[in-house]
């Protein structure tokens, strides 16, 4: 494993949106955006655009597991992301080899697209529950996957408390309840591990273009953590890089364009 002189080396495991506003294409651009080396376990290709998924085919586990050991036998890694990972098999073999890590793991439990989209088996939900959110540091539901995950409808900020109880009893080290999807006030994420409440607020920017937001926060969490920061300073990080992105986002095709990635660059 050659390190010297390189940046910190984080892993997406996730699929692929041709339209590049979201999964891996998001999640390369987010890591590079932070300073970090990004690198790649595709779990599926989707035929995507501004206006939704026309089409998503699963790659076989054996590839999953040959891609995830072949960057991390040889290059090794600070920090892992997971993203849309299809089907209960796809699952479990993640979960196998999230175990054999001792690095961060963030777990974006992707089960719809921005469009509504399903991304994720309904069978699989069991084994996200047992095997991969047990595997996580952080896990960073939105609201739908709350509800998907936990059967919790969250409609205020007290509602989150409870989501993130309900979330932590799966087993994750921290959880990550995203409140975007509220009506009304700032965009208001709640991080807790159990005993400790962080509330992330930011204004809510009343903007079309969100393509990727989730994908793009756990990335960047992924890449903090992989600098070193602890799960608190990583996550308030990541918050704020996503805010900015949302507020860049630019229209790209017919229906809603991504955030811009590279926002920070293109202010400096």
């Amino acid at each position: 494993m050659n390190t010297t002189d390189s940046p910190p080396r984080v892993l997406t495991v996730a699929g692929s949106d041709s339209g590049g506003g979201a999964g891996i294409q998001a999640d390369l651009k987010t890591m590079l955006a932070l300073g970090t080396h990004g690198m790649s376990v595709l779990t599926a290709v989707t035929a995507q655009n501004s206006l939704g998924v026309q089409g998503a085919w699963e790659l076989p586990v054996a590839a999953v597991r040959a891609q995830f050991r072949s960057v991390v036998d040889d290059i090794g890694v600070h920090a892992v992301k997971t993203g849309m990972l299809s089907s209960s098999p796809v699952v479990e073999a993640v979960a196998e080899l999230l175990s054999e890590l001792t690095v961060p793991v963030v777990v974006d439990p992707v089960g719809v697209s921005k469009h509504g989209d399903p991304l994720l088996a309904a069978d699989a939900l069991e084994a996200v529950r047992g095997r991969l959110l047990p595997a996580a540091t952080v896990a960073t539901p939105n609201l739908d996957e709350v509800r998907q995950l936990t059967g919790i409808r969250v409609e205020s900020e007290q509602d989150m408390r409870r989501a993130a109880e309900a979330v932590l009893a799966f087993g994750p080290r921290w959880a990550l309840v995203k409140g975007g999807h509220l009506a009304d006030g700032n965009a208001t994420d709640l991080l807790s591990d159990g005993t400790d409440e962080h509330w992330l607020r930011a204004p809510r920017h009343r903007v079309r273009h969100t393509h990727g937001t989730g994908c793009t926060l756990a990335s960047a969490v992924a890449a903090e953590l992989a600098k070193g920061l602890e799960v608190p300073e990583a996550v308030a990080a990541g918050k704020e890089y996503v805010t900015g992105a949302i507020a860049a986002g630019f229209p790209l095709g017919a229906g809603i364009g991504p955030v811009d990635h590279g926002w920070r660059s293109r202010r400096d």
